[in-house]
């Protein structure tokens, strides 16, 4: 089996020999689909850590080595990083950290960079960098990354798409506080020990467990209120990490509202289909191509296994596919539109709106040029095009105060809440008028 290798640059290179003596420090973003993505690296002999510290001193930890006006998830992934290797909990000879590189013309290809300079100044020279990617980036050594593992973490981010939509789904309405949570708990614990012993990351595996899944969700007891509907878009680290959104999911449940993000399988499906066209119209690697387009049909897979599962349960809105959403935006940005989320995110605003979430916060960096195009961009354009349509650009920057950008999406909310109201009333007056036109026919 060809290996795919992601690549490791640092004072000291990650070698084979450090596999199961170093603890490799990962940033959160995703705790649910990171969790599982822990377990599979566990089942390959290493051994990772979800960082989970947040607070002003990891925003403190950035700013002392990052430029304020850099990215800000590169300042707090950064600052999440120094803050814990300053914690006193780590071998510092033992302990090596990981990052991302997408290989785009985003600037998070270059975060690494700014890592091993912040690493050096802070006096942790010696702590290797892994650059975690398929792009073929920092090819000084290299970290093994095979198919069938590459294909487990699929599963694993598949898996947590599932889990985080219908945790969203069942969690502001269920009568048993908590059960959601207990769910998701019972199967993140389940699906990692499955993974450990190589068991769920076959197709068949996947539908089995994915119906489990979904009954264990729609078994939990549940009273329908009318409530906000909001979706959450943006640029990926501010939309999914809470240390980056100042918990943007928990303040928009604490004000009653049904909150819908869109899972990141889509985002991966757009990074392989523009490798893809890359390749179609530069030209490249017939391997690459290849590999990219095996993996692009296993998501195609996944999605209609999901889609065939969730249909079986009409009280659950199932995610649009990735196919769907390309088609959703033709006519109104063009597929040219690809860096940082690129055509995408627009597309994941218009699934939204059409899927009854026409409340929509859309988190940004500051500065971050091609999600202000993308996203605050077109929100123009989308407002002429779906009038119900209730967006919100929150810009998201060390220097900016959480009760500002929780004031602007309260206002969001207000809008939200009164429309509700209208189309609460318009309801109650069409079937008070069905009720009367039956009891005179009668």
């Amino acid at each position: 089996m060809k290996e795919i290798k992601t690549h490791v640059t640092s004072g000291i290179p990650f070698s084979k020999a450090m596999k199961k003596e170093y603890t490799i420090l990962i940033p959160d973003m995703l705790r649910i689909h990171f969790t599982m993505l822990r377990d599979v690296f566990v089942s390959y002999g290493y051994k990772p850590e979800l960082l989970t510290n947040t607070g002003p001193q990891v925003v403190n930890e950035g700013l002392k080595y990052v430029h304020n006006d850099t990215c800000y998830p590169a300042l707090l992934v950064i600052g999440q990083m120094i803050d814990a290797l300053n914690s006193g909990k780590y071998d510092l000879n033992k302990t090596a950290v990981m990052i991302t590189q997408t290989g785009g013309g985003c600037r998070a290809s270059n975060y690494i960079h700014l890592l091993r300079k912040a690493l050096k100044k802070a006096g942790y020279e010696n702590i290797p960098v892994i650059s975690f990617n398929i792009s073929g980036l920092e090819k000084d050594s290299s970290l093994p990354l095979t198919l069938p593992m590459l294909v487990k973490m699929i599963f694993a981010l598949c898996y947590g798409d599932m889990l985080m939509l219908l945790k969203n789904q069942v969690e502001p309405y269920e009568t048993e506080k908590g059960a959601a949570d207990k769910a998701v708990n019972k199967w993140t614990k389940e699906l990692s020990r499955q993974f450990k012993a190589g068991k769920c990351w076959s197709m068949k595996a996947l539908e089995r467990n994915m119906r489990s899944i979904v009954s264990d969700f729609a078994g939990i007891k549940v009273k329908i209120t009318p409530k906000v509907r909001v979706g959450v878009v943006g640029e990926i680290y501010v939309k999914y990490a809470p240390l980056a959104n100042n918990f943007l999911e928990d303040f928009l449940r604490s004000q009653d509202c049904e909150v819908n993000v869109p899972g990141i399988m889509n985002f991966i499906c757009f990074k392989i289909d523009n490798r893809i066209e890359d390749i179609n119209l530069y030209g490249g690697s017939a391997i690459k191509k290849f590999v990219c387009g095996k993996l692009l049909g296993i998501f195609y897979k996944i999605e209609k296994i999901m889609q065939s599962v969730l249909a079986e349960y009409p009280r659950f809105v199932p995610p649009a596919t990735y196919r769907e959403l390309k088609k959703m935006v033709k006519g109104i940005i063009g597929y040219g539109s690809k860096m940082g989320e690129g055509w995408l995110l627009t597309a994941e605003m218009v699934e939204l709106i059409r899927s009854g979430y026409g409340n929509i916060v859309c988190a940004q960096p500051f500065g971050c040029l091609p999600n202000h195009i993308v996203g605050k961009g077109m929100i123009r354009k989308l407002r002429a095009i779906y009038p119900e349509a209730n967006i919100v650009p929150i810009d998201y920057d060390s220097g900016a105060t959480r009760v500002n950008q929780e004031n602007r999406i309260k206002l969001m909310l207000a809008v939200g809440a009164e429309k509700l109201r209208d189309r609460e009333q318009r309801t109650d007056k069409s079937e008070s008028a069905k009720k009367e036109a039956e009891e005179a026919t009668v």
